[in-house]
């Protein structure tokens, strides 16, 4: 085949963009209207016609430009929903050994096998099966330990802050979403009017909490007319930080602090906790601006994936995926 009727093929092939093709027309129609009009109007004949044609240019050309703007407005829009297009959980390939289950997840010990050629012998090798981001659901802990603040996500932690003061007298607020003004939950008592002290809640991995923060919660104390308040993350704090707020009277509980408290409490308490903090789906992250669950996502230019607010694109909030 020549490599005529090889292009001639290929052009067949290629997508129609009728808003592009009809833009660019308009505008060499313009183009040549201009042209034309320039021609006619050194003619004494034709020169009001010239005029007149001049005066009708700014329609061929806001029609052409109008087009290529919607033309190039509708492949920017297709791109962000390529990007951010919904990665569908299916559970043929979730790992045996985690099934969903109503609300939570029921853990069933298995493992896969596979054959490593060697028939006479029969020797098998274990390998765990591959699972993506989404699939590696950590499983429900039967008591209070680290494992469980690192399961969670961050307002199954605010609930379980919130239930953890509730247990103690205290009249809680709080709100799932949207802007908090710095702080999560407000702390009343039975004995006085308006709040008595604020919370702020950082459900942090690994990063330390430091002075920083702790001086920004002091100016929310400030700002609410408040005097006592409490900082609670499943991290640590910086030697500054703890100093800062021990200066202060700021009440700064660490994950290991938490635990305590939560240790100090009845066995139903506990369980209460405990079923506080798995309520749901509790490793899926809220967004922190619709207060719906996030949902998996994929990158379309690396791959990566990513959480997502269900609301995209009227929401743009995400959030990085945290390796099981």
């Amino acid at each position: 085949m020549s490599q005529r009727n090889r292009a001639r093929r290929n052009t067949r092939k290629r997508p129609s963009e009728p808003l592009l093709d009809m833009g660019i027309r308009a505008l060499a129609f313009a183009g040549m209207a201009l042209f034309a009009s320039l021609f006619m109007s050194a003619s004494p004949v034709f020169g009001p016609a010239a005029r007149t044609l001049q005066a009708l240019l700014w329609l061929p050309l806001c029609l052409g430009l109008g087009l290529l703007a919607v033309h190039f407005l509708a492949r920017r829009v297709a791109a962000d929903s390529t990007d951010a297009a919904p990665q569908k959980v299916n559970v043929s390939r979730m790992p045996t050994d985690r099934q969903p289950s109503g609300k939570g997840i029921v853990p069933v010990r298995s493992t896969t096998t596979r054959s490593t050629g060697l028939r006479d012998a029969g020797t098998r090798s274990e390998q765990k099966q591959p699972s993506t981001l989404a699939d590696a659901i950590p499983h429900q802990a039967s008591r209070w330990s680290s494992e469980v603040f690192a399961a969670i996500e961050w307002r199954r932690f605010e609930a379980v802050v919130e239930t953890l003061f509730a247990q103690a007298g205290f009249e809680t607020r709080s709100q799932s979403h949207g802007a908090d003004g710095g702080v999560d939950i407000w702390l009343h008592s039975k004995n006085a009017e308006g709040p008595i002290s604020v919370v702020q809640c950082k459900h942090w991995q690994g990063k330390a909490v430091t002075v920083k923060e702790m001086r920004e919660f002091l100016g929310v104390m400030v700002s609410k007319g408040v005097k006592r308040g409490t900082y609670a993350t499943t991290s640590r704090y910086t030697a500054d930080a703890r100093a800062f707020a021990l200066a202060h009277g700021i009440n700064a509980q660490d994950g290991n602090g938490l635990l305590k408290l939560i240790a100090q409490r009845t066995p139903e308490q506990q369980a209460r906790l405990l079923e506080v903090a798995y309520e749901g789906e509790y490793w899926k992250p809220t967004c922190a601006r619709c207060g719906v669950k996030m949902t998996e996502r994929t990158s379309g230019k690396d791959g990566s994936g990513f959480w997502g607010c269900m609301n995209f694109p009227r929401c743009k909030s995400r959030l990085p995926m945290r390796m099981a």
